[in-house]
Formats: structure tokens, sequence, C-alpha cells
């Protein structure tokens, strides 16, 4: 397997590189990517260690407000992700067991009475068939950091195919003139069955008339479309999840999930005349019986635009 081809197919496929939109399909009016890490939170590499999120949208060009209508716009939304081990080399009894996933999906976002809403399907692909648990492999060996061993590799998650359902439903209320609170619920169903509700908290002058979809390790909204109004803008959120099933906690495994499932989450989203940068740091509580806390990843978003 050719490594830096895959890395430079990556970088393509998540922005990382620069690629004109028109080069690749002229119907192309948004886009958008969050990568997630533990390394980015509190530093460790375990359980929801990291994942990379890219969402690229389709339909008429942005003018600040949701479609009445769903597929007016939609959302190809590729996402790629490792769960692993608190120790990657020599687990202790009980961990959860290490998971690789690469989804692919298709979603629409719209409003109608004042609701928003969000829902599509995503493929998932888990276990060694997706390459991922290689890539990794590879990856801490160039920098000459210790990977998954052979014994983790070999009791990771098996092969499987997951078909998803996800449904959000939201609805903003302002707050005042620079300050708007968006609570939600939300229906999964697939590689994680479960019910969620929360509420997310935005307070600053960037991002209100934009298009954010939701990441579903974090938490956080990332940003597709945009009106590019600069400022900063800070943003809380926290939800609540009945957690039915995971594809990636196996009854095989021995691990049994916890059916109930929180986060927390702050970010600051600053956007200037061309360039934004957005990070969040989430607190995840534990998502199986035996984990011992909660963790918290950071969420980074870099956008240079020349």
């Amino acid at each position: 397997m050719k490594f830096p081809s895959i890395l430079k197919t990556l970088a393509i496929v998540c922005g990382i590189a620069t690629v004109s939109a028109t080069s690749v399909a002229a119907e192309q009016v948004g886009y958008g990517r969050l990568i997630v890490n533990d390394f980015l939170g509190d530093g460790h590499d375990r359980w929801r260690s990291g994942s990379i999120a890219a969402s690229h949208v389709y339909g008429a060009p942005w003018q600040g407000a949701l479609p009445s209508s769903p597929w007016e716009n939609y959302e190809l939304r590729i996402l790629g992700q490792v769960i692993a081990p608190a120790n990657l080399r020599s687990p202790t009894a009980g961990d959860r067991p290490y998971a690789a996933a690469l989804s692919l999906g298709l979603h629409t976002h719209f409003q109608r009475n004042a609701i928003e809403y969000s829902m599509g399907g995503d493929v998932t692909v888990v276990g060694p068939q997706n390459g991922i648990s290689d890539f990794q492999s590879w990856l801490h060996d160039r920098f000459g950091i210790e990977g998954p061993s052979d014994a983790v590799l070999s009791s990771q998650v098996g092969n499987e195919i997951a078909f998803t359902g996800v449904l959000e439903a939201g609805r903003v209320f302002a707050l005042g003139a620079k300050a708007e609170a968006r609570p939600f619920i939300e229906a999964r169903a697939g590689d994680e069955t479960l019910l969620r509700a929360g509420v997310d908290l935005t307070f600053g002058t960037s991002g209100p008339q934009d298009l954010w979809v939701r990441d579903p390790i974090s938490g956080h909204r990332y940003r597709t479309m945009a009106r590019q109004d600069r400022g900063v803008s800070f943003l809380l959120g926290a939800d609540v999840a009945y957690v039915d099933s995971s594809i990636f906690l196996p009854a095989s495994s021995g691990v049994t999930v916890e059916d109930t499932r929180s986060r927390v989450r702050a970010g600051i989203h600053w956007q200037g005349k061309r360039h934004s940068v957005f990070y969040g740091a989430s607190w995840l509580s534990p998502e199986f019986v035996g984990q011992d806390s909660g963790q918290v990843v950071g969420a980074l978003r870099i956008n240079f635009d020349f």
C-alpha cells in the first residue's frame, strides 16, 4: 500500500491541499472540515483518539438562510476515525477494542416553520478492510511514535459495513443582538443507535448567517457556507444521549455500552478578511462500563484563503 499517495489523497479530500472548486465540480458551493484529536485536548492517545471530517456542499449559492425544501442543497460528508484502548501496546483487561471506521454520507439541510432540519444517511466501513489501521501504524512509524501493537490490531473490531440514518431538528432563539441559543434533538440509527438532546449557545458577531454541520464525535458544529462576517464568536454547548447500541463496542468484545452519554463543549471562532480559525474542546463522558474517566478532545480548523 502506497501511504504517501494516500496522504496526498486525504489532503485533497479534507481540504488540507487547496483545490479549486470549479475544477472538481461546478455545483460545489460550500466546504468545511474539522480535525478532532485527544492530543489537542487532554494530551493522550486513547478512546476517541482522532478523526477527520470533511463536508462538500452542492446546490444553490448560499444566501444566508436555509432553503424551505430538502435537497435544494446536499452535503457529501466524509469521516475517518480511530477509536483505541487507553494503552496502544498492552491494554488492560476490560478496555475497549481498537476500531477504525471510514464513512461516506449524503445529507441535506432545510428549514420549515422556524425549525432547522438536517437529515441524511451514511455508509460506514469498519475494520482492517478500510486501511486506516495500516495508515495509522505507518504514520506512527514515520514520526517515531509507538503505534498499536500487533496484539491490539489483531483483536480490533472486525470487518463490517453499517448503514446509518441521522436526523437532527433545532430552533434558534435570539438572546440579544449578538447571542443566540439553539436547542436540538437528534436521532441516529446504524453504526451507533441513540437519541440525543442538547443546546448550542453562540455569542459574537461571526457566523450567525452561516451553514453549520455537526461533527458526530466532538459535538461541535463546523462551518460549510458563510457570509464572511468578520469578528469573533464564542460557542458553548452540551447534550445528553440515550445509547442503545454501538458497532464499535460489539458484544463479542466483552465490553458493555454505557446507556447514557454526555458531551460538554466550548470553542472560539475568529473570522478575518480572508482567513479564519476555529478551536474547540469537548469533554466526553465514559462510553463503556469500566471506563474510569471521561476525556477531553480538541477540535481544530484553520482556513487560509489566498
